[in-house]
């Protein structure tokens, strides 16, 4: 089996990374036709074509794919188009839908503007020139399915997983039990400030823990639209227990979480988008035995079970979230049990080889199903 990753994507993307390596240990043969991402698509697309005409040429009887990361919705019409000059099926993993994240989630413009109309356009086009889909979620497979058409048997569920080579087994170790005691409790808050994450109610219940435990440290790392709103309410709050920290590199992450980190937080966003997604965040924590809190939806309960693995809060209510957070910093053996459970759980499921393998048996299966058998 041949996989070609194309489009103008990000090649250290969690999720594009997660998946090259997962098929790579699988025994797919992947290589990659891509273009620097953020350029408009008619100046990507000649660039995309170039690389297209000038790549070297296999020769193999084996199923062949073009394999569109996600965020890339304008770049699958025109892999559609050399899919089926060169015979290559065309699997699109879009990630999130850009109706779904600009008009639902970002609310940049309402709902019954040109502009989410636009958007909803682009998606309908790039998923219906797919000959399959990837959605990370079943509520977001079942999201795809109902707002844009689309056919459930078109649609595989492959969650986001982790890259075992940055949060690995070995970095989940580095903390000793005399370094944990020694450190303040931290809680760890990472990732790019969207509004699915849910910042500002973490900002409330650091207020709401603040006033029943001042030795617990939030720590939140990263950037992005809702930063300066949550630093901002921080400050107003006056709140001696918060910390605030830019953007690390993937490793450097890694390495911040598993040294750090008492308990690392999911999302707690109030958008639709919310309920459809379990971010890369989770799996990474869990991944370096880190106890995770994150809201109680419908997507992260495909996947975990409250109080065995992963710990749930009632969405859309800081006192809840903050209710957890002190529960796990007085019930040792809770937290303890559940930052174990849940590396046992992602180490065993949703590390990059065992997603890999499920993927190659969705285009086994997609080939299979073109080709009439």
């Amino acid at each position: 089996m041949d996989v070609i990753f194309f489009g103008g994507y990000d090649p250290e993307y969690p999720r594009n990374a997660v998946l090259r390596r997962g098929l790579e240990l699988n025994g797919v043969r992947v290589s990659e036709c891509r273009v620097r991402p953020g350029r408009r698509f008619w100046i990507r697309h000649p660039a995309l074509l170039r690389r297209w005409l000038g790549r070297p040429k296999t020769q193999s009887s084996s199923p062949a794919f073009l394999f569109v990361p996600e965020f890339a919705q304008k770049d699958v019409p025109l892999a559609r188009l050399l899919g089926r000059l060169t015979s290559h099926r065309v699997v699109f993993d879009p990630l999130a839908s850009r109706y779904e994240t600009k008009i639902l989630d970002w609310r940049r413009k309402p709902e019954g503007s040109p502009s989410a109309w636009w958007n909803s356009s682009i998606d309908r086009l790039a998923f219906r020139s797919s000959d399959f889909l990837i959605a990370d979620t079943q509520t977001h497979k079942d999201y795809y399915c109902r707002e844009f058409g689309i056919d459930p048997l078109k649609i595989g569920v492959l969650p986001v997983g982790f890259d075992d080579r940055v949060f690995s087994k070995a970095l989940g170790s580095l903390r000793s039990a005399d370094q944990a005691a020694a450190a303040p409790f931290t809680v760890l808050f990472f990732g790019s400030f969207l509004p699915l994450h849910g910042a500002d109610d973490v900002i409330e219940a650091a207020r709401l823990v603040s006033e029943a435990d001042r030795t617990v440290r939030f720590c939140f790392i990263g950037s992005g639209q809702t930063l300066r709103f949550t630093q901002s309410r921080a400050a107003g709050y006056g709140l001696a227990n918060v910390v605030f920290e830019g953007w690390l590199s993937q490793s450097d992450l890694a390495e911040r979480v598993a040294r750090t980190a008492d308990v690392c937080l999911g999302i707690f966003g109030r958008t639709e988008k919310a309920d459809r997604v379990v971010p890369h965040k989770v799996f990474q924590a869990m991944a370096l035995g880190k106890p995770v809190i994150t809201a109680r939806t419908p997507a992260v309960e495909e996947f975990f079970i409250d109080r065995k693995n992963i710990l749930l809060c009632r969405k859309k209510d800081p006192r809840s979230l903050a209710e957890a957070i002190l529960e796990l910093k007085r019930d040792p053996a809770l937290r303890e049990g559940i930052a174990q459970k849940g590396q046992e759980t992602v180490w065993q499921k949703y590390h990059p080889k065992a997603l890999g393998a499920v993927l190659r048996d969705i285009l086994e299966k997609t080939a299979n199903r073109d080709s009439g058998e």
